[in-house]
């Protein structure tokens, strides 16, 4: 019996396309991409694409962050360490630009027979007063009715849950920046800034919100800030933390965090929190 020599198996690579040994690796960056995640790790061999997400028929060449940064832009990286050159921070978008993103990017939402954008708000359906606290500080110390309504939180326990917030919306292609006012009367109207990641509480809340107009908005420097990173869950072993669910306000720093619940009624409550003791200040 004769012996067949083994048949030479030749690669060939063809400039401009790409090579099959690195394709398992692309194939996982372009999900990481889909899925609105970022990872370090990976941009270092292969730089990501931030414009080929975000891509609407609204903005056909992909959202992406300025070049130039703008006094909003700049005012949250300052505040917040918001990283606006790998963020895109979409400032006060427009109704058909947040129906549009809701839709693309954001699973279970659909328009209603009324015209109304249905959205889903994950695990919770409704507001956790258990999970509310508010900072004791000194200026709130002795202001404030605490029982099991109004649960104290620590500074430090505060500045951790505020960090987290910030961290996951660092990770997002994309958040929405919704600048109002908080009651009708100009000598007590407070000036109101919603960051978040999803397009359906931005919507939420510029409906909630009395808005500016564009010369208002041109300079708008507001008096409360509400960071919600609800989809992102709080550390269950924090000190006082009692579930993954965290609603916490600091009137000292004049700022809100959400951590743990998607429902968008938590951001009414807080805002009217913030406005009634902007009226006590007063």
């Amino acid at each position: 019996m004769s012996e067949h020599p083994r048949p030479t198996i030749t690669r060939t690579y063809t400039p401009g396309l790409p090579d099959a040994s690195n394709h398992f690796l692309k194939e996982q960056i372009s999900k990481q991409q889909k899925n609105n995640f970022h990872s370090t790790s990976l941009t270092k061999s292969i730089p990501m694409a931030t414009s080929s997400v975000n891509k609407t028929a609204l903005h056909p060449s992909g959202v992406k962050p300025q070049a130039e940064h703008t006094e909003l832009e700049e005012e949250l990286h300052e505040r917040a360490h918001i990283d606006y050159d790998r963020v895109a921070i979409i400032a006060n978008p427009s109704v058909p630009a947040l129906y549009e993103d809701a839709l693309v990017y954001e699973t279970g939402s659909a328009i209603t027979s009324s015209g109304a954008l249905s959205a889903y708000s994950g695990a919770k359906t409704g507001r956790s007063p258990s999970d509310k606290r508010i900072v004791k500080e000194p200026d709130s110390e002795k202001e404030v009715w605490w029982g099991p309504v109004n649960k104290p939180m620590s500074t430090d326990v505060w500045r951790i849950n505020r960090e987290r917030a910030v961290d996951y919306l660092n990770t997002r292609n994309r958040i929405y920046v919704v600048d109002g006012f908080a009651g009708w009367d100009e000598r007590y109207r407070i000036n109101v800034r919603v960051v978040c990641a999803r397009a359906y509480h931005a919507l939420f809340m510029r409906n909630m919100l009395i808005r500016p107009s564009r010369k208002e908005l041109e300079h708008f420097h507001p008096d409360y800030v509400i960071y919600n990173a609800g989809a992102f869950p709080a550390n269950r072993f924090t000190t006082g933390m009692t579930s993954s669910t965290s609603v916490a306000i600091n009137f000292a720093e004049k700022e809100m965090v959400i951590l743990g619940t998607e429902y968008a009624g938590e951001m009414k409550k807080g805002k009217r929190l913030l406005f009634f003791a902007c009226i006590v200040d007063l």
